[in-house]
């Protein structure tokens, strides 16, 4: 598996080495040179918010690293990474040059000296301009179809070009791999035949206008920009998480934070200069349509119902935000690689506020039927997120929404039907509410410890279930996926370590174990509060779990495995660069419960993977599971027209299946009732029926 590459600036206002080892000489001042329209060099305020960066993040971060050399190569890797991704315009010549300070940035940021920065994005800016002259010359000549070529569309499969040469040779095979991409591009699948996707457009025309956008982008890039993006490159380098935001944007964030801002509901981020969705958030206008869905490229966006799409693809992503968002009810039409390949469809979605309604918890008895006549009355519940109306919970309300109590009164509910079992799906949820994971777990346990927390100083703090008693002390089973994360581990796992109930669905979930914050860097500064020196988002906690282990990286394993497609997602912690390891801490005492006895652990593996392995939807979704891994893992594209095409169809029927397999729920269901879902309550029904009968056994 191929791990995500990062670019840009992480968590911004809108979601949001191998060279001998020796020390180069700092760079003068004088080697700064012109960025956008005027003169710039950093500045003594930017010098000064590098020096804190430095202090801050040394002083708060979990890790408790020093900004050593080791950081500065990873700040190194990244940065040029920032710029260069896809390896398509520095020379190695450019990378080694620059490897020469691989051990200084460290030193540099401590005392202030931005002037690497400037040198490596100055150069950056003077390659694009080569690269993008060549490109448009290399568009108004003719390419063969026909030949059988291909391209390395992996960045970790291929190098820096070294000659001129070299270079010309990979921009005409991206170029033709575009050209195929958008010629070839179909959207019968549109709202409406009427809707003009941008790949309808002369395909050159297309790839003129987007090369010199690309050029002009930088141009116009600030020393607040240039800022944001070296820093980050160096916070970063700590763990993905960790970011810094400059006052331009840090500004923007405020103002988004006072403001009930709306859209589609979907959490974007920018990858190798395309619009990324990461996240569809749960009762968001996205969500209801059903379409769009985690690693869908966003290529295009248009206003209204006719207005024309404009083509984003290496759009910054504050600009793609600013075109998605807009107020309710108002229309906005996405341009759409499903899953990032094959055919572009355009969804049109109108905008709305994310509805607590749809995103609460909801529940549902079922009446399984089991293959003996026999039934089994199951509760499920449905939860996308950890919620709590604050403003309510602050004034004492009496009917303040919150998660734990949505469910405490679902439960209720359930057990005057006369429920056997209940089912908790967080497959979707991405945590919120740390207070609601512990109060929500105190619904199945007496009382005791769920989460501990570590800071950078290594110490422990316990939080605990207070309330006496129990509102469900039945089976109970969590679904979780790839997807569940945070706050969702936090319950899973405190679940599991009580053996409590059992786990089922992904081989893990998320593995979101950290807690991040974000520090106005001009607070505690001499009259620094009426400067704006922009914000430190660092990690400065890690989660446990109350036998001691992180939730970190790993995630919370499942104790029965389902297939799926999204276990093979690049969308968890582990999949990013830099991604702090799991560890583990002393456990605190806790109550153990008899609801996971091994045996039966062990019978109900086996009965579910010899269900599994007799059903023909299973066994389907394991042969495109297979084609999907076998499909991801692909490094290189035919540039022959046939063989691309050809490649292109089947790569279009595997997103459709995978597309309506991961569909989420409409508005009125709480159960999807299809072949997974019905081996969960399968799974279930197994659950009770052995507890019933070791208890039988007991007695």
């Amino acid at each position: 598996m191929v791990l995500q590459r990062r670019l840009g600036a992480i968590a911004s206002a809108f979601l949001l080495s191998l060279a001998v080892g020796w020390t180069a000489e700092p760079l003068s001042a004088q080697e700064t040179p012109i960025i956008g329209a005027a003169a710039q060099k950093p500045s003594v305020q930017d010098r000064l918010i590098a020096k804190i960066i430095a202090q801050r993040i040394e002083r708060f971060h979990i890790s408790g690293d020093k900004l050593n050399d080791d950081i500065s190569q990873r700040a190194l890797d990244l940065y040029i990474e920032r710029f260069d991704p896809l390896k398509l315009y520095f020379y190695q010549s450019d990378v080694d040059e620059f490897q020469a300070y691989r051990n200084s940035i460290d030193d540099f940021v401590k005392k202030g000296d931005l002037n690497l920065a400037y040198k490596i994005f100055i150069r950056y800016t003077e390659r694009v301009d080569e690269r993008v002259a060549v490109a448009l010359e290399l568009l108004d000549g003719e390419f063969d179809y026909t030949k059988d070529e291909y391209i390395v569309v992996e960045a970790d499969e291929t190098t820096f070009a070294k000659t001129p040469e070299e270079a010309r040779e990979r921009w005409r095979r991206q170029i033709k791999y575009t050209l195929l991409d958008l010629r070839d591009s179909d959207d019968d699948d549109s709202d409406d035949d009427a809707d003009a996707s941008v790949e309808q457009e002369d395909p050159r025309s297309v790839l003129r206008r987007r090369y010199q956008r690309y050029a002009r982008r930088f141009k116009t890039y600030s020393s607040d920009d240039l800022l944001e993006a070296f820093l980050t490159a160096v916070t970063s380098a700590f763990d993905p998480h960790s970011s810094y935001m400059s006052p331009t944007t840090y500004n923007d964030f405020l103002i988004s934070m006072r403001l009930k801002l709306q859209g589609i509901g979907a959490a974007l981020r920018e990858k190798d200069g395309k619009t990324v969705v990461m996240q569809v958030i749960p009762g968001g206008a996205a969500d209801l349509d059903k379409r769009l869905q985690a690693d869908d490229i966003i290529v295009s966006v248009g206003q209204g119902d006719d207005g024309p799409m404009v083509d984003i693809v290496e759009m910054p992503l504050k600009e793609v935000v600013s075109m998605i968002r807009g107020n309710a009810g108002t229309i906005v039409r996405l341009g759409v690689k499903p899953g990032g390949k094959g055919d572009t469809k355009v969804y049109k979605i109108k905008r709305a506020n994310v509805e607590l309604a749809t995103s609460a918890a909801r529940g549902e008895v079922i009446d399984h039927k089991l293959e003996d006549g026999t039934a089994k009355k199951i509760g499920f519940i449905n939860l996308p997120s950890f919620y709590m109306d604050m403003d309510g919970a602050r004034e004492n309300r009496p009917d303040f929404r919150s998660s734990t109590r949505d469910v405490r009164k679902i439960l209720l509910d359930f057990k005057s039907q006369g429920v056997e079992g209940v089912v908790i799906d967080l497959s979707r949820n991405g945590g919120g509410s740390l207070t609601e994971a512990i109060n929500l777990t105190g619904l199945f346990i007496d009382r005791g410890p769920v989460v501990q927390v570590k800071d950078s100083n290594d110490e422990v703090q316990q939080y605990n279930d207070e309330d006496s008693g129990t509102v469900w002390s039945g089976p109970l089973v969590v679904l979780t996926s790839k997807f569940s994360a945070s706050a969702s581990e936090i319950f899973a796992g405190a679940i599991q370590d009580y053996h409590r109930g059992i786990i089922v669905g992904d081989p893990a979930t998320h593995g979101k174990g950290t807690v991040q914050t974000l520090m106005n860097l001009a607070e505690g500064l001499l009259g620094g509060n009426r400067d704006n020196f922009g914000a430190l988002k660092v990690t400065l906690q890690q989660f446990y779990l109350p036998d001691g282990k992180s939730t970190q990286r790993d995630g919370v394993s499942a104790d029965i495995i389902l297939p799926s497609f999204t276990q093979n997602f690049d969308v968890a912690e582990g999949d990013l660069q830099y991604a702090l390891e799991a560890d583990r801490i002393n456990g605190v005492r806790h109550d153990i419960y008899k609801f996971v006895p091994a045996g039966l652990l062990n019978e109900l593996r086996q009965k579910s993977e010899t269900r599994v392995q007799s059903n023909e939807e299973f066994l389907d979704r394991i042969r495109r599971i297979a084609l999907f891994v076998k499909q991801k893992e692909e490094s290189q594209v035919p540039l022959n027209e046939e063989k691309f095409l050809a490649r292109r169809k089947q790569l279009d029927a595997q997103k459709e299946q995978e597309k309506e397999e991961l569909n989420q729920q409409s508005d009125q269901e709480v159960f999807r009732d299809d072949f997974y879902n019905r081996e969960v309550l399968n799974i279930t029904s197994d659950y009770i029926a052995g507890l019933q009968r070791q208890q039988l056994v007991k007695n």
